[in-house]
């Protein structure tokens, strides 16, 4: 099935369980609910990135703030966690090597975030450090002894998302979640071409006059695909054996060339 029709069904589906829940449960609180336009995407050789569509719906919504338009959704889709060192580089002898480093543990391998409006505008920063919600409110932890002092540590701590920004596995992109009517909205995340492979988690947080009410989440699979998905499994099932591969090769490789290109 296609994107545009997988998305039409998914917009179909969300309004009419926002239509059933709001029969069977005509008291209750607001709720969200969101669905992917895949779950799945395949990198391949030539992936350059692309955007995620999420579509979502709220129930039990207000109508007078909804008219008001006083609900506001803030969605991220998050990779998964892997350990990280941020070093940095001196001069020695007119050479940039490493010097002090921090290791950090549990960070989101990539980070991407839309909502209906600039974050400061939707709640105040004490709701958003809650729930840790926004690229410099995520928790970047220490790996224990793994730094030197607290002075390093508060500074490599600020180091950390500014570089993922500048590889674009961090990235926010405020007025990119839009209602499509008074309940259903959408939201398009941006995903490099360097996306990290593994199991990522989007959630969808609901706002109401700056308070947050609920969230709803599901899961994305990347995956690699194609003759690097099968050299990245074998590189990692047969380790032994890629890497004996490898040799060969570079030694085959090395022969051939000086076979080539020797002079007699």
């Amino acid at each position: 099935m296609n994107t545009p029709a997988a998305a039409l069904i998914l917009i179909i589906a969300l309004a009419a369980g926002q239509q059933a829940s709001a029969q069977q449960l005509p008291g209750n609180k607001e709720t969200v609910e969101i669905g992917l336009s895949t779950d799945t995407i395949a990198i391949t050789s030539g992936f350059r990135g692309t955007d995620l569509t999420v579509f979502g719906a709220l129930d039990n919504a207000d109508p007078l703030i909804q008219r008001q338009g006083r609900y506001d959704i803030v969605v991220v889709l998050q990779g998964p966690e892997r350990d990280f060192v941020v070093r940095r580089k001196d001069r020695f002898f007119g050479i940039w090597v490493n010097a002090e480093s921090v290791s950090f543990q549990h960070i989101p391998a990539s980070y991407s975030l839309a909502s209906t409006r600039n974050l400061q505008d939707i709640a105040t920063p004490k709701i958003f450090g809650q729930l840790s919600l926004g690229v410099n409110n995520i928790f970047y932890e220490p790996i224990p002894d793994g730094f030197g002092s607290s002075e390093s540590l508060k500074e490599f701590t600020k180091e950390l998302p500014r570089l993922k920004l500048k590889q674009r596995l961090y990235n926010q992109r405020p007025g990119d979640v839009q209602f499509l009517s008074s309940t259903l909205f959408r939201a398009t995340l941006s995903l490099p071409a360097n996306v990290p492979v593994g199991k990522h988690i989007a959630r969808a947080y609901l706002f109401r006059n700056g308070e947050f009410l609920r969230e709803s989440s599901t899961s994305l699979n990347i995956v690699k695909a194609g003759l690097e998905f099968r050299i990245y499994r074998a590189a990692n099932q047969y380790s032994l054996l890629y890497g004996l591969f490898a040799v060969f090769l570079a030694v085959v490789t090395g022969w051939m060339g000086r076979l080539v290109f020797r002079k007699d």
